[in-house]
């Protein structure tokens, strides 16, 4: 912590404005911001890049090559290498230990880490925005949280694709994950962008005028892992719990994911989780007891859960 309190200010000078994560000032929904700006200003088809394990891959002697640009001190240097390269221990059926020293990828958990990654990324984005780059030949725009990234142009022709991908696997010794990274041009109809969480498409006026407007809603995978998480809040293995106190630990998670997606149109998403957080309370109440949960007499289930204290998703 001692070492990225002195290097991130260093890096923070070079890193450029279209990188959002990790980095102090900076959150997803700006990097989701800068997204919609550019789809408005008609950057709409866009390469959605996957690296595949990008945090394991990083190649170290490059990295190190990178941190050198900046960080003279050998001693410095040397100590984000051991850190880089601590021998990992392992031992079979039989006892014997068997000792091996990465070479590529930085520590997992490290608190340097997303700094490290950062700065191995940010190179690309130098040749990017370079002068033979294709911010200059195709006017192309990228916007980047971590290892997540997409580029916007007007046009995504082989050039700009081959580009990318060249740098990536060529220079960068990264492996691009085939089956997920694909092109979408969000000018046809019922075209979608996953990015961070959100789902990103163009729907019909919605009062029947003829332009398309840009929705912004949470995504599939989101609103699937907000259902697998409210299923193990309120398992069975649970039912040993106070029920204000498992109710006040079912709100946090909701204010925490409608404080993320409240970043669009996420009414109907919203309404969706609140029918199933209703559903699974319901469930685990009576799952708590061999006889039928009741709420007090002259009260529905809704009112007595709320009177317990839930809070659901805001309504709009």
């Amino acid at each position: 912590m001692a070492c990225l309190l002195i290097l991130e200010p260093i890096f923070e000078a070079d890193f450029l404005d279209c990188s959002y994560g990790f980095r102090p000032g900076k959150s997803a929904h700006q990097a989701i911001d800068a997204l919609r700006r550019h789809l408005a200003a008609g950057y709409r088809e866009v390469y959605d890049a996957d690296l595949q394990g990008y945090f394991d891959t990083i190649p170290h002697d490059q990295l190190l090559a990178c941190l050198r640009m900046r960080i003279a001190d050998r001693s410095v240097l040397h100590l984000i290498q051991s850190w880089l390269q601590a021998p990992a221990v392992e031992r079979d059926e039989a006892g014997r230990q068997t000792t091996t020293r990465p070479r590529q990828g930085t520590p997992q958990g490290g608190v340097i880490s997303p700094l490290l990654a950062n700065v191995y990324l940010h190179w690309f984005e130098k040749a990017f925005h370079g002068p033979a780059g294709p911010a200059n030949w195709a006017k192309a725009k990228i916007v980047r949280y971590a290892d997540d990234f997409v580029v916007l142009a007007r046009y995504q022709g082989e050039p700009l694709k081959a580009w990318i991908e060249t740098q990536l696997e060529g220079r960068f010794r990264l492996t691009i994950n085939r089956q997920k990274t694909r092109v979408v041009d969000l000018n046809e109809p019922g075209a979608t962008l996953d990015f961070l969480g959100f789902t990103f498409r163009y729907d019909r006026d919605r009062f029947g005028r003829g332009h398309r407007y840009l929705n912004v809603l949470p995504s599939r995978k989101s609103a699937a892992r907000l259902r697998t998480r409210l299923r193990e809040m309120t398992g069975p293995r649970w039912g040993w719990k106070p029920v204000p106190e498992l109710i006040g630990e079912v709100n946090r998670y909701l204010r925490g994911w409608a404080q993320y997606f409240r970043h669009g149109y996420p009414a109907r998403a919203f309404h969706a989780g609140n029918k199933f957080v209703y559903v699974r309370l319901k469930r685990h109440l009576h799952r708590r007891s061999q006889r039928r949960y009741r709420p007090p007499a002259g009260q529905t289930l809704h009112a007595h859960l709320q009177n317990l204290g839930l809070q659901l998703l805001p309504a709009n």
